[in-house]
């Protein structure tokens, strides 16, 4: 069960933040950046935080349930669990943004990409870290 509130928690809002800095650096929005535009992401990433939250969820959710269930094959080991699982988030964000916007180009297909690497393989890596039951040591 924590294994599912750490991805509903951590994936809406660290995806959030990716996805509006990859949209505001293909809009060319960082092309003159001072500390006030800074400021400015942050305030809009606070303001939108509530639908980061209300679309994220459910493919959170849906990326742990993915991560359970590799946890539960004994030959994948969690390195190989969590880049799995960051492979399928960047896979399928990539298909859900990488087509926005005119622009097009290995620019942008990494960016997208990596609004679901990151917080895929950070979820993997802290239910990992903080949700897995030690296994019992079998002897043979």
């Amino acid at each position: 069960m924590k294994r599912y509130l750490i991805f509903a928690a951590v994936m809406p809002f660290v995806g959030g933040f990716l996805l509006l800095f990859a949209t505001t650096y293909a809009s060319g929005y960082w092309t003159e950046t001072n500390i006030a535009e800074i400021k400015k992401l942050f305030v809009v990433f606070a303001k939108t935080l509530q639908y980061a939250y209300l679309f994220g969820i459910v493919p959170g959710l849906m990326i742990g349930a993915i991560d359970d269930i590799l946890f539960h094959v004994p030959r994948i080991r969690p390195v190989l669990r969590t880049l799995i699982v960051g492979a399928i988030g960047f896979v399928a964000a990539e298909l859900l943004y990488g087509s926005r916007g005119s622009d097009s180009g290995v620019v942008q297909f990494v960016l997208y990409g990596l609004v679901g690497f990151v917080p895929t393989t950070l979820s993997s890596w802290l239910s990992h870290k903080y949700a897995e039951e030690q296994q019992p040591v079998v002897s043979a």
